[in-house]
């Protein structure tokens, strides 16, 4: 016989651990991976702030439901199975149960839609932008620019783990970031030059297929700042994995410093270096 209670305890304990790594999901890292992290990164915009709540009210919906189809196939192996039931029940149908599995997931759906239809319109509709970027993917790298700020197409490439400096991170750092201010409404267009690749950034609830000859447009506003992560989303051929995307989301005065010195630029790159050092100084004051 199974040892029935070496496995309840296994259960419990799998159980515990589970929910305590969600506990300590609350102190990850915004904008990055972060080791023993369960669920979403922290959010910074408004559309990530939604699909968080979206994704907590899913949570509650599919508790139940997991919790009673366990119970049904538990109970139908033990009431049902040859030894306690060797004699087959040669019934067929039943009108009033297959009207109940039927309208029941029908109403839980539309429970569902009365969340979701506003979140979709919120992320589908781009609200009035203080500025546009141009985002292409090529293979396998990424080209960003600022049609607004005059700025030129500058590539994006990620940095070797051989060449990281301090505080870069392996296969998330690049030589040249994306850079936006705070607070701004940025309206992100998105396309590719050789085959589908998607820019998501996980922390901006933004995920946005890229395909040749064709523009999709997406949008967000980043209310913190900081430096965020993300990585191209389609397999999109043999580095795919090293493709990032890193946003430093800055003060708008060190964001049009930033294009003063021309993006792409180690210029550039400096006033980004400059600024976060003061920023970090300022945290750790704070602390």
């Amino acid at each position: 016989m199974p040892d029935l209670y070496g496995e309840a305890m296994r259960f419990l304990t799998a159980l515990v651990l589970t929910w305590t790594t969600a506990a300590a999901g609350a102190l990850a890292t915004p904008g990055q991976p972060t080791d023993g992290h369960l669920g979403f990164q922290p959010a910074v915009t408004p559309i990530m702030e939604r699909v968080t709540s979206f994704h907590n009210i899913l949570l509650w919906i599919i508790i139940p439901i997991t919790l009673f189809v366990m119970g049904l196939l538990l109970w139908v192996m033990i009431r049902y199975n040859r030894k306690a039931n060797p004699q087959a029940s040669k019934n067929s149908h039943n009108t009033l149960l297959e009207v109940v599995w039927t309208a029941v997931p029908v109403m839980i759906l539309i429970v569902i839609s009365v969340f979701s239809f506003p979140l979709l319109y919120f992320q589908d509709e781009i609200p009035e932008a203080d500025f546009t970027i141009k985002a292409t993917g090529y293979q396998w790298y990424w080209g960003y620019e600022y049609p607004d700020h005059e700025v030129p197409q500058y590539i994006s490439t990620m940095v070797a783990e051989e060449d990281l400096s301090e505080g870069q991170l392996r296969n998330l750092s690049v030589d040249y970031p994306l850079v936006v201010p705070v607070d701004a409404v940025v309206r992100l267009q998105v396309t590719a030059a050789d085959v589908i690749h998607n820019w998501a950034m996980p922390s901006f609830g933004t995920k946005m297929d890229a395909i040749p000859g064709r523009i999709n447009e997406a949008w967000f506003q980043v209310t913190e700042e900081g430096t965020y992560y993300g990585q191209c989303s389609e397999l999109c051929g043999i580095r795919h994995a090293f493709m990032p995307i890193e946003v430093h989301v800055v003060s708008q005065d060190t964001f049009d410093a930033w294009v003063e010195a021309g993006p792409g630029s180690d210029e550039a790159n400096a006033v980004i270096a400059e600024y976060s050092a003061a920023r970090e100084t300022r945290l750790a004051q704070l602390d």
